[in-house]
């Protein structure tokens, strides 16, 4: 059951100030690593952080979403002062995993507009709010180097217990079942001292800048995968499926770009991802552009296929909740929707909390970006040394088991690699 929604306090004051340009979001946060939606390269990133908490609240069940937008309204009816911003992550299914939504205290955000300051407290509060987030700017925290050693072990399942719900999958969707179910695992990270979060998301930006790198109540990762993003009328959403390792070798890289493009296996799975999103938002959009062809998205460890869907929006609906209707894409879930539900409710054999599911910010006047929480890892226990780390794989008919293990292992990689 989700938690009763409780209004806002009519004293929380919002304000917003202009302070120096701050390239580097990420190198104010401290050790715990506080809130992040950051994108573009260390010298020049876009994006949010925020530390501090005001309010939360933690959801479950089919109405998660639409229950946060409800209380969202309330909270920010009772603010006063500038826009408000609130941090959110969902869960992939309607339980056991919770939700939550979080107003931090005070955030940075940066855009192309320049930097900016907005802290939330009271009437005696909020001066020294912005002074102290002021001051925090002029000196950013140092990223010390860690000498972490990990260990890996199984998570919820062994690899061969995984190939076997592939194999399973692969026979349901030759038998006409379905046409593609996402099966997600997890292994679990033992650190040897704890990891200092805010080092560990500026590692993940430094590999990934063309990605998201998030933090939001422990779960931290790069995402390449837009949900959706609102600007105004403006709607955009990202598609990955589809994904081949990179090589070091140019040419080599290369062949296996074009070997993507040309694979049958891969443009099915990606058609289906396009579709379902395309599907979506229609419902809401108009003017909407859907490329006949996916183009290739390279990162630093694999390349996928990629597209690029844009609307303009032909009503008022929030990013919350254009969020909701997206999701699950087939991207994380398959193709029928609720038919691959089932399938991984029955097959998949683990929780994927937060995994897969909708990640970012939203503002009070609905515009916000949502990613989908990939390439992660949920921080598990308070001194943060241990983290279940997921990946997932899509399943099509021409799937083997073997494949998907090591395409899930070159996803692992972007926390493996990031952790050390």
């Amino acid at each position: 059951m989700s938690i009763a929604l409780v209004p806002a306090q009519a004293h929380y004051v919002v304000r917003s100030v202009a302070v120096v340009d701050t390239p580097n979001l990420l190198s104010l946060l401290d050790s715990s690593g506080g809130l992040s939606w950051v994108t573009g390269a260390a010298d020049d990133q876009h994006g949010i952080v925020a530390w501090g908490e005001i309010d939360r609240i933690e959801l479950d069940g089919a109405e998660r979403v639409s229950r946060a937008q409800r209380w969202w309204s309330q909270w920010t009816s009772q603010a006063t002062g500038d826009e408000a911003i609130a941090f959110a992550s969902f869960a992939f299914a309607t339980g056991p995993a919770k939700s939550v939504v979080i107003i931090p205290e005070v955030l940075v955000r940066r855009d192309a507009t320049g930097t900016s300051v907005t802290a939330i407290g009271t009437h005696e509060s909020i001066d020294g709010l912005i002074d102290s987030a002021v001051a925090r700017i002029a000196r950013p925290h140092e990223l010390p180097a860690q000498q972490v050693t990990v260990s890996y072990s199984d998570g919820t399942r062994t690899i061969e217990e995984w190939q076997s719900s592939v194999d399973e999958a692969i026979n349901r969707i030759n038998s006409g079942e379905l046409d593609k179910v996402v099966l997600a695992r997890d292994i679990v990270a033992k650190l040897s001292e704890p990891l200092n979060v805010a080092a560990l998301l500026s590692r993940l930006n430094a590999r990934f800048p063309e990605c998201w790198t998030f933090s939001v109540d422990g779960l931290v990762g790069a995402t390449p995968e837009l949900l959706i993003r609102r600007q105004g009328e403006r709607v955009t959403s990202r598609v990955l499926a589809g994904t081949v390792r990179r090589s070091s070798d140019h040419d080599r890289d290369g062949a296996l770009a074009a070997a993507l493009l040309g694979s049958d296996k891969d443009q099915e799975e990606h058609s289906y991802a396009v579709q379902s999103v395309a599907a979506a938002l229609a419902n809401h959009c108009t003017d909407m552009d859907v490329p006949e062809e996916p183009f290739i998205l390279r990162l630093a460890n694999v390349q996928h296929l990629a597209t690029d869907v844009t609307g303009e929006l032909a009503d008022a609906t929030p990013a919350l909740a254009l969020a909701a209707s997206l999701h699950p894409t087939a991207a994380v879930c398959g193709t029928p929707t609720e038919r691959a539900k089932q399938v991984i409710k029955e097959i998949e054999g683990m929780d994927r909390g937060r995994y897969s599911g909708p990640v970012g910010w939203f503002d009070s006047h609905g515009d916000g970006e949502f990613g989908i929480a990939l390439r992660c890892a949920q921080i598990e226990n308070s001194d943060a040394t241990t983290l279940r780390l997921y990946a997932g794989c899509g399943i099509v008919a021409g799937s083997t088991s073997e494949s998907e293990v090591a395409e899930s292992n070159a996803k692992f990689g972007a926390m493996r690699d990031a952790l050390i």
